[in-house]
């Protein structure tokens, strides 16, 4: 078996990436592990047996001079799938940094019996595809409200992790992150009177719990469809990854 890489950069900010650096930390021969993260959520959870980095590098240059200073041997692309300019950024660096680079795309969901869902290709169609009057669950992260303020129609309730800036337009806030339990979910939903549940297609355990709780109560789901993936290699799983970086964990 190939020895472990020395040094390892994680892109991260999802659950597959602090799951990723769990893992490596625990192999017998652990590398160094750096977890970057953007610096969007002001109380992040941060898996133990890493170093954090914090913030942007100033795009794909920045980045390929990150990785020749400080010496990765390889680079994981564990982002979010609709991060999908800083996945670029990330192949781009490591093309010009010559180092190895594996991105990590967790499978999209898929519909199931009982779901009704109304596909659309971005925010804008997302918010259009909402009718007169609708009281939309937008699972969506503050920065990509924006285009919601023109439809003055709406009733939104927003869920965030950080208590928000004042928004561009009126909506009921929720503070807190998203439950693993399609039960909790659905009760939210229900005391809010949601009538539509607007998200991206994320896929991965830890956010679907929502999309199951509004098959259960029958309302439609806005799914805003994937950019295209990074280009290869690719992995779908922690599992994956760690077989292509040759360690055991």
């Amino acid at each position: 078996m190939p020895a472990p890489p020395e040094t390892i950069l994680v892109l991260g900010g999802t659950a597959e990436a602090n799951l990723l650096v769990s893992r490596l930390s625990k192999a017998a021969r652990a590398p160094r592990i750096i977890l970057s993260l953007a610096g969007r959520t002001a109380a992040p959870i941060l898996p133990p047996g890493c170093e954090i980095r914090i913030g942007g590098f100033g795009g794909a240059d920045g980045l390929a001079a990150f990785l020749r200073e400080t010496g990765v041997t390889w680079l994981v692309d564990a982002t979010h799938p609709f991060a999908a300019g800083i996945s670029r950024n990330a192949a781009k660096a490591a093309d010009n940094a010559a180092v190895p680079r594996i991105a990590l795309v967790r499978p999209a969901w898929e519909m199931r019996p009982g779901d009704h869902w109304i596909a659309v290709d971005c925010l804008g169609a997302a918010r259009d595809a909402l009718p007169k009057g609708a009281r939309p669950f937008l699972a969506l992260g503050r920065q990509h409200l924006a285009p919601f303020a023109h439809r003055p129609d709406l009733t939104p309730v927003v869920r965030m992790i950080d208590a928000p800036e004042p928004l561009a337009f009126a909506a009921e806030i929720v503070l807190g992150r998203p439950s693993a339990d399609p039960h909790a979910e659905a009760a939210l939903m229900s005391e809010c009177a949601i009538t539509h549940l607007v998200c991206r297609n994320s896929g991965g355990a830890a956010s679907y719990a929502k999309v199951a709780a509004a098959r259960t109560l029958g309302l439609p789901v806005v799914m805003i469809a994937r950019p295209p993936a990074p280009p290869p290699p690719l992995a779908g799983s922690v599992d994956a990854v760690l077989a292509l970086l040759g360690i055991d964990a």
